[in-house]
């Protein structure tokens, strides 16, 4: 959809220990949300069977509000307060349609597909207190080295004199490694097929496909690196397990950039026919200064279908925008951006 321009972004990034050092904090994520006597179906080839369209749903915040501390959930009376602010927005969407709303460059709100609050208070969930670690002093460089030392690019910029002012999203580019598996304003889809040897993922949003050997075989070289990165898997009992390195330095929602040291380790568990524990640690100890671990909870939808995502780089927001900006300059106005 070409619209996806104007969604808000969220993204999460990867850090760099050893794997002995990183599979205990992969593992303390997984175990409490992967705890099940439910064993899944296997393919005919002997797999873990966790194919079907599992589209990211669950409304949850990427981090966990400071006054709930080390508390992974909400009470009820947090919940309710989350499900009425819901049906709040849910009411407002349904207004604007029947008015027909207020033309900006955004699309319509009633676009956004909110997804359900649930009880679990943050996708964080390690360290305790579901907050992303604080950058490095590295980290920080990193990222302020951006742009000619103006910091990465920005989903609404506030100037519009080269597309890098817009972030990757925003260009439709990519949402990277791990945005892509997380909630974002719509299109959710994520679907899961296998094959012997294989398992591919697929995102909705900006098209991405991540082909995943199972064979055993190493990583690419050093010298290649992407913004989805290099994918291996292996299966852990019924979990299967991803590892993913070779990623390009690209902003993150921990607000730094991959380092050359970046692995991301995935846990794709399924815990009953119709949900799937999905598990990630991030491990970039150059970028941040300690590895963090998310949680996000899928739910199988056998009816949701993946459509074409029409998003690409020279989408027309991004040319207008650069266009518009030049002719205000040739007429000695300014082009700072109007909020």
């Amino acid at each position: 959809m070409k619209y996806a321009v104007f969604a808000s972004l969220l993204m999460a990034a990867p850090s760099s220990l050893p794997m002995a050092a990183q599979a205990p904090v992969a593992a303390k994520a997984a175990t409490a949300s992967a705890k099940t006597n439910w064993t899944p179906s296997k393919t005919s080839w002997g797999d873990p069977d966790l194919q079907g369209q599992w589209p990211a749903t669950a409304n949850i915040p990427m981090q966990r509000p400071t006054n709930l501390g080390e508390r992974a959930e909400l009470t009820d009376a947090e919940l309710a307060q989350r499900e009425s602010q819901a049906k709040k927005q849910a009411a407002e969407d349904g207004e604007e349609v029947a008015k027909g709303g207020e033309v900006t460059i955004n699309p319509p709100s009633y676009w956004v597909e909110r997804g359900k609050p649930v009880r679990q208070a943050s996708l964080v969930v390690d360290p305790p207190n579901g907050r992303i670690p604080p950058l490095t002093p590295e980290g920080k460089a990193a990222v302020q080295a951006q742009r000619g030392g103006l910091g990465p690019g920005s989903h609404f910029p506030d100037k519009v004199d080269s597309p890098e002012d817009f972030d990757i999203y925003s260009r439709c580019i990519t949402r990277g490694m791990v945005s892509s598996m997380l909630p974002t304003l719509y299109n959710f889809g994520n679907e899961i097929i296998q094959a012997p040897g294989y398992v591919v993922i697929r995102n909705e949003m900006i098209h991405e496909t991540r082909v995943i050997p199972l064979d055993g075989r190493p990583h690419v070289g050093k010298g290649i690196r992407t913004y989805m990165g290099d994918s291996r898997g292996h299966w852990d009992g019924n979990t299967l397990v991803v590892e993913t390195t070779n990623l390009k330095a690209q902003p993150g929602a921990g607000g730094g950039l991959f380092s050359d040291a970046a692995v991301l380790t995935e846990r794709f568990t399924r815990t009953s026919p119709n949900d799937l524990s999905y598990d990630l640690t991030v491990n970039d100890l150059k970028t941040w200064t300690k590895p963090w671990s998310l949680h996000m909870p899928y739910k199988q939808d056998p009816k949701y279908k993946l459509y074409e995502y029409a998003c690409h780089e020279g989408n027309y927001m991004m040319l207008d925008a650069l266009s518009g900006a030049r002719d205000l300059e040739k007429k000695g106005l300014s082009t700072k951006v109007d909020r």
